[in-house]
């Protein structure tokens, strides 16, 4: 428990300052910007985690390849794992930089943004979409130091990347009254200085991690086995995100004032997630490492004692923010009415929100087993299908057509995938248990 919570405690920061960027650019459009502003950030949110998710689950595969072959010492592997992610990382990036803003405007249509908030949103995601190379590029690379233990230096790389975004937010937005278009220009910036610092680290990094730019290429050896594990876990993310598309869509069906406090309220539970993630992560490497090196009776005590943890953080930090909502939602905005519409969803996602948490550890460890279709099939039908068969049938009558009926179908579809997850976990265990 001890070593879990170690290497937990500073994920945790890093992932609450990643999702720092976000929060300041809400925060500042909320408070200088106003309501519209406020709504075109977060309509937002899903669709860039629904068109970044595919390629962040590769790094799931760069984690736990790299964690297996760091546990079985074999360096020349490892070195192979690490240039390939990279090189993986930025093709990715650009990738996603030109398609999103090539077809920001259609798809922001699609998803029936509010008339009087979608040229705001679209400027705002054209924008963001420049800074997604270097995204994809940091989060390769922390994936990478996660694999050697080493949760700390990405924490310090986006303590100065946050300074740095909540920075040139307030002066883009308050000196030069930049708008969405400030916000969205910190956030690129913000997230080049945190790629240029990593990729620092590991030129500087001795041993099976080194990065040398002169053997950047793509192993296709390394490239079957990442994509074998991080394709199911970018499908599993992207097919979760498109619920949430379809989720916001149904959102911004009740007006830009909805939207706006759905998006806060949205934030806030994001410190919640990964806060929870971040044990996620830690079963995973840690489970990952113990059966790269055949010890395969730590497994089951890695489960255990994670999802004691996440439960712990999940109740508490859950309950912390139902708990202060109104003045933590005032925070982004000053509208009551706004901070009412947020704190509806708090209340119905915040409070059992331990539910996602204990899901998402028995993912983490299933694909630490050398598992990952398994999970992301049972996350397609428990999650995302129960989530988009409850909005296109009965969420469509006029008794079930309330915003709360929206935020219900989360618990109940973590749940049900949480139990089929336990199922897997046993079947998968006592595969293992019969090949020893």
């Amino acid at each position: 428990m001890k070593k879990l919570v170690l290497f937990s405690l500073p994920l945790m920061a890093s992932s609450i300052l990643q999702l720092l960027f976000n929060a300041a650019d809400t925060v500042v459009v909320g408070q200088f910007a106003g309501e519209n502003s406020l709504a075109a950030v977060g309509s937002n949110g899903a669709l860039i985690n629904l068109m970044t998710n595919l390629f962040m689950g590769l790094s799931v595969g760069t984690n736990v390849l790299l964690a297996k072959s760091i546990g079985a010492h074999d360096d020349k592997h490892s070195s192979d794992i690490v240039h390939t992610s990279m090189v993986i990382s930025a093709l990715g990036g650009v990738f996603l930089m030109v398609f999103g803003i090539f077809f920001a405007d259609d798809i922001l249509v699609l998803m029936d943004v509010p008339e009087e908030v979608i040229g705001l949103a679209a400027e705002y995601l054209k924008i963001y979409f420049v800074g997604l190379p270097a995204m994809m590029i940091y989060n390769f690379g922390s994936a990478i130091l996660r694999a050697i233990g080493d949760t700390k230096r990405p924490l310090y790389f986006l303590t100065l990347a946050g300074v740095v975004n909540v920075g040139f937010n307030l002066l883009f937005v308050i000196k030069f009254n930049m708008d969405v278009a400030g916000v969205a220009w910190a956030t690129v910036i913000s997230q080049e200085v945190s790629a240029a610092l990593i990729v620092l680290c590991l030129l500087k990094e001795k041993g099976a991690i080194h990065l040398d730019l002169k053997k950047l290429k793509i192993e296709k050896a390394c490239l079957k086995h990442i994509v074998q594990i991080g394709l199911p876990a970018g499908f599993q993310g992207t097919l979760f995100s498109l619920s949430n598309v379809v989720i916001q869509s149904s959102v911004n069906s009740f007006g830009a004032t909805v939207v706006a406090g759905n998006s806060a309220a949205q934030n806030l539970e994001g410190f919640v997630y990964v806060s929870m993630n971040s044990v996620h992560q830690a079963a995973l490497s840690f489970t990952s490492q113990n059966v790269g090196a055949g010890r395969y009776d730590r497994v089951g005590m890695i489960l255990r004692k994670s999802l004691l943890l996440v439960t712990v953080i999940g109740v508490g930090l859950g309950n912390a923010v139902v708990l202060f909502g109104h003045q933590l939602l005032g925070i982004y905005s000053p509208s009551e009415i706004v901070i009412e519409k947020g704190f509806i969803r708090l209340l119905w996602i915040c409070g059992p929100y331990f539910l996602c948490g204990i899901m998402d550890v028995m993912v983490g460890v299933i694909r630490g087993m050398g598992y990952s279709i398994m999970p992301m099939i049972v996350s397609l039908i428990g999650a995302c299908g129960l989530r988009i068969f409850w909005l296109k049938t009965f969420f469509k009558m006029e008794m079930f057509h309330k915003v709360e009926m929206i935020y219900i179908t989360y618990a109940v579809s973590w749940t049900v995938t949480f139990i089929a997850h336990v199922v897997c976990y046993n079947i998968v265990k006592r595969r293992k248990e019969s090949r020893i």
